[in-house]
């Protein structure tokens, strides 16, 4: 179950301004405590030094013969007691060894503060008050405090919730505009009046939307060159068959399958090339660690027949001995389609070289041939889909170098086109920063090198 930012926001400020009321209560008990303390301990020092025992406007009861004690009430409703204690007598409850001060003191169920006063003439002047009467003020003191908070929390709990529910409309209203947007065209979201905070999720999400744009409009583009290229193969196919159909006789019928059968060879040909591109612009799979040594040899040896065939010195260069942490599919696209455009494009009893070099930072794979080579101004061009150059008589799908140079996007390479430094031809290179492969987990064996 997902969590309401709106009902949490409102629980989290709602409990912050009772906990804020609670230590306002708690800080101005404290205050009215010590406030009320000292309040006390003046009042009571005042009553012992303006009482000189006269007793004129005092009730006094009589004494015992026991204690020889005189306590006089001066105050009923507050309880402040004035004690005159003449030599050593002295109440039960007061101790003593108390000296002269304040003092708190247990008379049986009640706490007392005592102010004790020696006179010059030998008594001793004890005036109590029961320390119920400053908490009283006290707790008076943080009631009055807490008590309109109290109050206020219902208000303050609807004034939190419309405010975080307002605060928050703009990210509602944000979703609802994404809501709107169509699959096929979505559209930049305005940031007006949006929160500061809010604006870069807006304008990442806005970047995303441009990618996802630009994709879609890619995938439009590709799926209409894919079908004007399947088109005409497909159409040369079917007047092929209905012509072979129209065969007078076996020999007619012979003469005429084997431009069919180059023209199925040339749809599957294309068909799996798209495949290629397709996967290749699918989620990457998992990286391993490549022999590109081997893997070179292995699609060299593949080629060689294709080489012989057309007398092309097909070899390999092997400067650095090359092991790349790649998906071993997309490195070995990238390889074969480079091989298969240098075999198409260098002329009979040319020269192919595979090649495995490595700098300080970057292994690099180039395929180098001494074919015509490619203008400077059509380099970037020819990677794009069903592309061909002028003067190359629409041999190939297109697709080689767009299908490269997508799996190395996806391994994190960079594909790139250059001049044979001796004399024509071209330099396919590839290139991938060096990094550690990563150790294998515990409990699984590694792979073998």
């Amino acid at each position: 179950m997902k969590r309401s930012l709106q009902r949490h926001l409102s629980l989290m400020l709602g409990s912050a301004t009772v906990f804020t009321g609670l230590v306002a209560a708690a800080a101005s008990f404290a205050l009215g405590y010590g406030e009320a303390r000292e309040f006390q301990d003046d009042m009571l020092r005042q009553i012992a030094a303006l009482d000189t025992g006269g007793a004129t406007a005092l009730w006094s009861p009589e004494t015992t013969p026991q204690s020889s004690r005189r306590i006089r009430l001066k105050d009923p409703e507050s309880r402040i007691m004035i004690i005159h204690l003449p030599g050593e007598a002295r109440p039960d409850w007061l101790a003593a060894n108390l000296r002269r001060g304040f003092h708190t003191v247990q008379a049986g169920a009640e706490r007392l503060r005592v102010f004790i006063l020696d006179t010059p003439a030998g008594t001793r002047t004890v005036v109590t008050q029961p320390t119920d009467a400053r908490d009283e003020i006290a707790t008076d003191s943080a009631l009055r405090t807490l008590i309109p908070l109290l109050l206020l929390v219902p208000l303050l709990t609807v004034l939190i919730v419309r405010i975080v529910r307002r605060e928050l409309a703009p990210i509602t209203r944000l979703s609802r505009r994404l809501d709107e947007q169509t699959a096929d065209r979505p559209q930049a979201l305005a940031d007006d009046g949006l929160p500061a905070e809010i604006s870069p999720f807006v304008h990442a999400i806005n970047r995303l939307l441009e990618r996802v744009t630009h994709l879609l409009g890619q995938q439009r583009r590709f799926i209409a060159d894919a079908a004007h290229e399947l088109r005409s193969p497909l159409t040369a196919l079917s007047v092929q068959a209905q012509n072979l159909g129209h065969a007078e006789s076996i020999a007619a019928a012979r003469e005429r399958v084997r431009p069919l059968q180059e023209g199925i060879e040339r749809a599957r040909q294309l068909t799996e090339q798209l495949l290629n591109l397709a996967r290749t612009q699918a989620a990457a799979s998992a990286g391993s660690e490549v022999d590109v040594s081997q893997m070179a040899r292995d699609l060299i040896a593949e080629r060689l027949p294709l080489a012989e065939a057309r007398e092309i010195d097909l070899g390999l260069d092997e400067v650095a001995r090359l092991r790349i942490f790649a998906s071993p599919e997309a490195l070995r696209l990238i390889i074969k389609n480079a091989l298969e455009n240098a075999l198409k494009y260098a002329p009979a009893g040319g020269e192919v070289t595979l090649r495995l070099l490595a700098d300080e930072h970057q292994d690099i794979i180039e395929v180098v041939d001494n074919g015509p080579g490619i203008p400077v101004e059509e380099r970037e061009r020819v990677f794009d889909s069903f592309y061909r150059m002028p003067g190359t008589g629409g041999e190939g799908s297109g697709l080689g170098l767009t299908i490269a140079r997508e799996a190395a996007t996806r391994l994190g390479g960079t594909v790139s086109l250059h001049a044979r430094h001796e004399g024509c031809g071209l330099v396919f290179r590839y290139r991938q920063l060096r990094r550690p492969c990563p150790a294998p987990s515990s409990g699984h064996p590694s792979h073998p090198a």
